[in-house]
């Protein structure tokens, strides 16, 4: 008796065994793609020397980098086209909305496998696929064919009974689970959920579960798929490809937990973890001057559609600026058929362009010192382009009573009924969503601020250099490699993004960096190191500086994996004492590096004349991957043998 997330893995399995852990190979249906991480994948494309996609289908999605403030984001949008056109992959353009819905409304399928380079790909697993977000190299290689390997995770099976309370919704249902188990719970887990309470989420209340799966860390989060993700995929003209996929009658779990829906209250992340969670009534009366409701993480109709259910006939508060990112073109077109967005904008809601924008720092970046509620996926430090921002998480809900109070409330103490709201029996759908690529694809079309991929080396016999700077626990890649405008327009140039590198931490970190890029330098890290994004300039940026390895507490499983992919040591403190034992500025030393990570786990770090031991969790796969310098290097080699 399996359960699903065995079942979908077992059909996929081309190497190793479902033993949690170990590691596996799995054949990959589809890849997906956003531009701030897409350009990379293009690139490394590129220089592996790729001819086409092999996959089932392929989408790259411009969703992030959508504001055209000078030529980079421009010129990125026309390569980004050009390498779709000359890799056969699908072209979403700017406009038509975030990669994740959309790709739920267009390409989604139940029991198929699905990575992206957007570490929400997970979102996916609403209509019982098997999705998980990894590094754009890992999709390049999957895009033309490889198997995309990981560790066999536990699968956890969270039973939801009962039904959601009037003013709570899913958002509330995966900030419990990130109240019970924080933002590194889900490690090396699928979250797997199901029971008699599925029978009242839809498939986009799913994908708001499944989404900020990523932020427990998970690999991935599975839903059945029932009469819940047939009616949704009837309504996008999909049904010929629904199957029902559930576990098997008696299936078991490696880990359990249960979920009462009719027990759960308004919740709310504080800054600045999406783990901080607390009842939204503990912070009540705080003041607000921003609310923003959209992004990936409340990404449906129904989310947008009650916001504008509770501020219909009102008005938002004059501090609060409201502002409204619909997820998908299809969204905003239904939203204005259906009398919901005259709604928004009649009560002050400022409305934008489908696409991510303020999750990720594009644009409305809350004033200094202020209060900014957001049903986005997460809150780290300056994430929204502001440094020291105090940014909460929260349901559609709690984001539109206090755009009409002006301070965080409790939506359930708002002097009205809960708003109902009817699902339309059909969605308008758009006629052209997605450019299909052209047979005969053309040439990149490459601006000036689009420069190739470094080449890096293999890794060096044996390190030296300083530590330039150790950092505390749950250090986010938003932290090691910032997003925003003033950083992102740059993510196809890793000599310019490279400047950025660690500034959220220390300012003084790229110019410290310059002096040991060619001899080396060492980063420490905390528990979780690496969270969030899976942005590979997090990884590729360091290298370009000279990092040679990292030693921490533990990983974030993305992060982990893209410093392996681009050559650097992931190492991990044998003892927690040791943690202490090593600070910023020490000169670290480790000798005949290749034998030792080769020959066992435990490496030997001199400090100063004194000897440290730490170690390594690396597989036979990846240490031949990093001691060639890199997983482009071992595909190219592996080329060169075939030819």
């Amino acid at each position: 008796m399996k359960n699903l997330t065995q079942k979908i893995i077992q059909r996929h399995l081309l190497s190793g065994k479902m033993i949690p852990g170990e590691e596996i190979g799995i054949r990959i249906d589809q890849t997906l793609m956003q531009d701030a991480t897409g350009t990379m994948v293009m690139l490394e494309l590129d220089a592996m020397g790729v001819k086409k996609a092999t996959t089932e289908i392929s989408c790259q999605y411009v969703d992030h980098n959508i504001l055209q403030t000078d030529f980079k984001n421009a010129d990125d949008h026309l390569f980004l086209q050009s390498a779709c056109a000359k890799f056969g992959i699908h072209f979403s353009r700017p406009g038509n909305g975030v990669s994740h819905p959309v790709h739920m409304e267009n390409f989604g399928i139940p029991g198929k496998t699905l990575i992206g380079s957007d570490s929400h790909t997970c979102a996916a697993g609403a209509m019982g696929m098997l999705a998980i977000g990894t590094g754009g190299l890992e999709v390049a290689l999957s895009t033309i064919g490889e198997p995309f390997f990981f560790n066999m995770p536990q699968v956890m099976g969270v039973k939801l009974t009962g039904k959601l309370p009037d003013w709570v919704s899913a958002k509330d249902v995966i900030l419990e689970m990130l109240r019970r188990y924080d933002v590194d719970g889900g490690i090396g887990k699928v979250i797997e959920y199901y029971g008699p309470g599925l029978d009242s989420l839809s498939a986009m209340d799913r994908h708001v579960i499944a989404n900020m799966g990523a932020e427990l860390g998970a690999t991935g989060t599975v839903f059945p798929s029932d009469e819940m993700v047939r009616t949704f995929m009837r309504k996008q003209n999909r049904e010929k490809d629904w199957i029902e996929l559930k576990a098997d009658e008696g299936a078991s779990y490696d880990l359990h937990d249960e979920i009462d829906l009719s027990q759960l209250v308004p919740l709310i992340a504080c800054p600045t973890s999406p783990g901080n969670v607390v009842p939204v009534s503990q912070v009540a009366g705080k003041p607000v001057h921003q609310t923003m409701i959209g992004s990936s993480a409340n990404p449906g109709l129904r989310d947008f559609a009650i916001a504008a259910l509770i501020l219909n006939g009102q008005t938002v508060h004059p501090r609060v600026s409201c502002d409204v990112i619909p997820t998908s073109r299809q969204i905003l077109q239904n939203l204005a058929h259906s009398g919901h967005l005259e709604m928004l904008i009649a009560a002050g809601a400022r409305l934008h362009q489908a696409g991510c924008n303020g999750c990720i720092g594009m644009g409305q970046s809350p004033a200094t010192g202020t209060i900014s509620l957001r049903t986005v996926p997460r809150n780290f430090p300056g994430r929204s382009g502001t440094k020291g921002d105090l940014v909460y998480l929260c349901s559609p809900e709690t984001a539109a009573a206090a755009s009409l109070t002006g301070v965080i409330t409790d939506p359930r103490t708002l002097k009205m009924p809960y708003p109902k709201y009817q699902e339309p029996e059909k969605y308008i759908l758009l006629s052209d969503p997605v450019a299909i690529p052209p047979k005969n694809g053309g040439e990149l079309h490459m601006g000036p601020n689009i420069k190739p991929l470094p080449k890096f080396g293999p890794l060096d016999e044996k390190m030296k250099g300083p530590v330039l700077l150790k950092m505390k626990d749950n250090i986010s890649t938003d932290e090691i490699l910032p997003a925003g405008t003033r950083v992102l327009p740059f993510r196809s140039n890793i000599y310019e993004i490279s400047k950025f590198t660690l500034s959220e931490v220390d300012e003084t970190y790229y110019d410290r960096a310059i002096p040991f890029q060619k001899t080396g330098s060492f980063l420490i890290g905390g528990e979780n190191y690496g969270q969030g994004s899976s942005r590979e300039h997090a990884a590729i940026a360091p290298r370009f500086l000279g990092v040679k390895a990292v030693i921490a507490k533990s990983y974030a499983r993305i992060h982990r994996k893209n410093l392996i992919n681009f050559g650097i040591l992931p190492l991990l403190f044998a003892k927690a004492k040791d943690y202490d034992a090593i600070v910023q500025g020490d000169e670290l030393e480790i000798d005949d590096v290749h034998q030792q990570i080769k020959t066992g786990h435990i490496v030997k770090i001199k400090k100063n004349g004194t000897v440290i031991e730490m170690k390594h969790d690396l597989s036979d796969l990846e240490l031949k991957e990093l001691l060639a310098g890199g997983l482009i290097n071992v595909f190219l080699a592996k080329s060169g043998e075939r030819h």
